[in-house]
């Protein structure tokens, strides 16, 4: 395989993550609405498959050393689509289920999500005036890896999998907001002297 065909293949594991996303959004949607077993099912196998592709594509361009800056900014770009996107999806299948306790986590836990990723972007956008290193840190990361699979439980519960016990689902919706609230503050932390600096000039 040629760096050609491998960058290649990284480059749609990467983008195969958007698509796949809409098509759970679409099919959770229906099946909310439909209470349709079989499409819940096939809204889940989308969005564990789409989890999946950031857990690979990362593996793959660096097994098949492709790693590139146009991959660098389209995997976090991906991640925020995915989450665009699942996110409210999951307010509206609780709202249909009449699952009023988890539609308010969930949507606290969209809120979090959308002005930790507006203020993270900012402290880069100040940080990139002086050539901070602006990659993603531990924290990010961590929000990263912890969410994905939160998504995926807490859709499986709503969904179609209502056996799975309270506790672990609530359990799961609570850490996606502590990881959140822990990236605001390491990031809001490893800022500070750019934020300050900008706010003197």
């Amino acid at each position: 395989m040629n760096t050609a065909q491998r960058m290649t293949l990284v480059t749609i594991l990467t983008t195969l993550r958007i698509p796949l996303v809409w098509a759970f959004a679409c099919l959770a949607v229906m099946a909310a609405l439909r209470d349709s077993v079989a499409l819940a099912v096939g809204a889940f196998a989308c969005l564990c498959i789409g989890a999946l592709t950031d857990l690979f594509d990362g593996y793959a361009a660096r097994k098949l050393n492709v790693c590139t800056e146009l991959g660098a900014y389209a995997d976090p770009f991906a991640d925020k689509v995915f989450y665009l996107v699942v996110l409210p999806v999951l307010v509206f299948v609780a709202a249909v289920k009449q699952q009023s306790v988890h539609g308010v986590i969930l949507l606290v836990l969209t809120l979090l999500f959308l002005l930790r990723d507006v203020w993270v972007s900012f402290l880069r956008s100040l940080g990139s005036e002086e050539n901070a290193d602006v990659r993603a840190n531990w924290s990010g990361k961590l929000r990263t890896a912890m969410s994905f699979p939160i998504v995926c439980a807490v859709y499986a519960f709503l969904g179609w999998l209502p056996i799975l016990p309270l506790w672990l689902i609530y359990s799961t919706e609570i850490a996606g907001i502590v990881v959140n609230l822990i990236s605001v503050f390491i990031y809001t932390r490893d800022y500070w002297p750019y934020l300050r600096s900008a706010s003197r000039r």
